[in-house]
């Protein structure tokens, strides 16, 4: 269920009876061959398939994020950690002051996990509970990848869904070795890019549809699984 469907007095009649919502995280950032919103794309839709069959309310996905090492590829703008823990302390706070009291994160990004333990400790002064969720990297659906292609990561077949893509733009042959992005995330930005040339992390940058569709499945599964089940 999408807040950006409902009206205030239709969330209203919804916090009656739940008091769960999703908060969406995603990035706007390279993502070499496919669109530059990968990460809001996936989180939005991820977030939205897996919160349907409970009728959980869904907030539209957080588009900014923390990115600094990607900064040298146009189009990537980035949010402090300071700034980002704070901002998602307040987007909480504000909803919890309206009655929300479980707070659902589907995180899109890597990047955003500085933002996690400010947010959990809020919650934990607040009396409310805060679920993170990395969708991708969730234990059923990153095992379905790498029984596909252990190298699979960061702007790879694994992110190139029907939804990702890009009209026109193709997608190179074969698959780029692996790079750890850890020690990356101390480097400057344009030694990143200098690094990554057209910014995939590694694996194959396409895969049959069957293939990425199953890690979809996983994904969205795994997601609702968590949302349903996963509250203390």
């Amino acid at each position: 269920m999408r807040v950006v469907d409902l009206n205030w007095m239709q969330l209203e009649e919804y916090l009656k009876t739940e008091d769960r919502i999703v908060l969406p995280l995603g990035s706007v950032e390279q993502h070499a061959y496919l669109s530059l919103g990968v990460d809001v794309i996936l989180s939005q839709r991820v977030a939205e398939e897996a919160a349907e069959p409970l009728g959980v309310a869904v907030l539209p996905s957080l588009p900014y994020g923390i990115t600094p090492y990607f900064g040298a590829y146009p189009g990537s703008p980035t949010v402090g950690a300071e700034t980002y823990g704070a901002l998602l302390r307040d987007i909480a706070g504000s909803l919890h002051g309206q009655g929300f009291r479980r707070f659902f994160v589907v995180n899109g990004h890597g990047g955003n996990k500085p933002g996690r333990e400010p947010l959990e400790a809020w919650a934990a002064e607040a009396g409310a509970q805060v679920l993170w969720h990395d969708w991708w990297s969730a234990p059923k659906t990153r095992a379905i990848v790498d029984s596909i292609d252990p190298d699979g990561s960061h702007a790879s077949w694994m992110e190139n869904f029907p939804w990702t893509r890009l009209e026109g733009v193709e997608q190179p042959p074969g698959s780029k070795p692996k790079q750890d992005i850890e020690p990356l995330r101390s480097e400057g930005a344009q030694a990143v890019r200098d690094l990554l040339g057209d910014g995939s992390l590694g694996g194959y940058y396409e895969r049959p549809d069957e293939d990425v569709l199953r890690v979809w499945a996983a994904g969205v599964e795994e997601t609702r699984e968590r949302l349903e089940h996963g509250w203390s």
